[in-house]
């Protein structure tokens, strides 16, 4: 039937594009495309519209009794329309299906990344965190394994699942740019970065645009911004990460006393520690936690079980509790692969191997020789060693160590530290004797004013532990008698 012939049938019936569209069971659009000959009836139409043509004038038989004159489709009833944007509505069903890309490919998030991950960085994130149903995590991986990657891997992966919501990303101030470059450029992850300045506003931690988040360590834990992130109006956060996790410092005195830095008390806040001040405690905790570190140890006991402690607060309550647990059952927790472990896709390693190899050699022998200058040099450390681990001086004895590596070094590197070591004694001594030390720090001004430290009285700036003494006349000798004196051969050299 030709578009003329459609258009006579429908004037000779008495109905306008819409009616006769309706009667016909399409939309007025079609109908008006077979009447200019943009297109042809499909075999439905074309059937329907020769039966009309057979009948003649049928309008009242074949029209139900609501078409008329002023006939309008009912409001209730919708037809398909297929004449939309076909590419808007392949994006959109094509949006729907990758989000149950998951149900069929358990490393989804790898499809849909900017990134190969390595066989290490599969095992960490699909072999031991995916399976946990509340993650608390301590991620230890030799530095260059790629942490970031695996937390950006572990935060796409549970987001396309459904199992998070929120993500909150603490991290040092100078790793703040690379996290929201990473998640952003390699896993399509829009995160926001929040600074102190954002909470004079309002709260940045409220609202859909706080979902995912990456903050300061040293900012969040300020007390204007840790007050927006405990409001009551706050939605808890499922996921927060911990990066540079061994910053969380806190130590203990000799006397026993717990001295936790603000770092580790935010840390402790989120993760749901309840013996805390009042300063520190939130009406919500994490339900997710996750620490990165690659040095989770660094040779101290109780920092490290305070790591721990952050884990499980309940479990590894104290330091008995943590080390009668059982090592094989640390692995739910815990996870650390060297650099010698770590290998490509077809099992060839990632970093040459490592090989240490101790080299000895002979010392001279003699009164005045190489072996009796390590003597000394030994003997002097290990008595100032002893004395500043009984004040707990970490620095001092920090200090002491480095006289060994001048030694392995060289000799005149030895001679030249013991020269500026004796000159600062010289000198602290002096300004002792003569009081110079204290007024220059603490003796008050003329106009009436503290000193440089902020007290008014001369009694308040002594030690809190002891009055520093003058050196007995036993130890000054010992001093200049330690003083390196000249070896056969000459240094420095002609």
């Amino acid at each position: 039937m030709t578009p003329a012939e459609i258009r006579t049938l429908r004037k000779q019936m008495g109905l306008t594009q819409q009616q006769f569209a309706a009667l016909l069971g399409v939309s007025f659009v079609t109908l008006n495309r077979w009447e200019n000959g943009q297109s042809k009836p499909s075999a439905m139409g074309l059937s329907k519209l020769r039966q009309l043509a057979r009948r003649g004038s049928v309008v009242e038989v074949a029209l139900p009794e609501p078409v008329s004159a002023a006939y309008a489709p009912p409001a209730q009833e919708l037809r398909l329309d297929f004449l939309g944007d076909a590419n808007a509505l392949r994006v959109l069903v094509e949006g729907e299906r990758l989000s149950y890309g998951h149900l069929f490919n358990p490393t989804f998030a790898t499809e849909i990344s900017e990134i190969d991950p390595l066989p290490h960085q599969r095992i960490a994130v699909y072999g031991r965190m995916l399976p946990q149903s509340w993650l608390r995590f301590l991620l230890a991986d030799d530095a260059g394994a790629g942490k970031t990657i695996m937390t950006g891997l572990y935060v796409r992966e549970s987001l396309t699942r459904r199992t998070i919501r929120r993500v909150l990303v603490v991290a040092p101030a100078g790793l703040v740019g690379n996290w929201y470059r990473e998640l952003r450029n390699l896993f399509q992850l829009q995160f926001s970065i929040v600074m102190g300045a954002d909470a004079k506003e309002s709260n940045p931690f409220v609202g859909p645009e706080s979902d995912l988040i990456v903050v300061s360590v040293d900012s969040l834990r300020s007390a204007h911004l840790f007050n927006c992130l405990r409001d009551p109006a706050v939605t808890p956060y499922d996921l927060v990460v911990f990066d540079e996790a061994h910053k969380l410092s806190a130590n203990r005195d000799p006397d026993g006393t717990f001295r936790p830095t603000d770092r580790y008390l935010l840390a402790s806040a989120i993760a749901g520690v309840r013996e805390l001040p009042d300063d520190w405690k939130m009406p919500w905790a994490a339900h997710h936690l996750l620490l990165l570190t690659a040095t989770p140890h660094m040779g101290k006991e109780f920092p490290y079980y305070c790591l721990w402690r952050l884990l499980e607060p309940e479990l590894f309550s104290t330091e008995t509790a943590f080390a009668r647990f059982p090592r094989e059952s640390r692995n739910r927790y815990f996870i650390r692969r060297v650099k010698e472990e770590m290998v490509d896709l077809r099992g060839r390693p990632l970093y040459p191997q490592r090989l240490c190899d101790t080299v000895s050699y002979e010392l001279t022998q003699g009164e005045i020789s190489e072996q009796a200058l390590y003597e000394q040099t030994t003997a002097y450390i290990r008595h100032y060693y002893n004395q500043a681990r009984l004040l707990n001086r970490q620095a001092a004895r920090f200090a002491m160590t480095v006289f060994q590596r001048r030694l392995a070094t060289s000799t005149w590197a030895l001679l030249c530290s013991f020269r500026k070591r004796l000159e600062k004694l010289d000198k602290l001594i002096d300004d002792i004797q003569s009081g110079r030390s204290w007024k220059k720090n603490c003796a008050p001004s003329s106009n009436g004013s503290t000193g440089k430290c902020g007290r008014a009285s001369w009694w308040t700036c002594l030690p809190p532990r002891r009055p520093m003494k003058r050196p007995s006349r036993t130890a000054r000798r010992s001093m200049r008698r330690l003083k390196p004196k000249p070896l056969a051969h000459s240094w420095p050299p002609a």
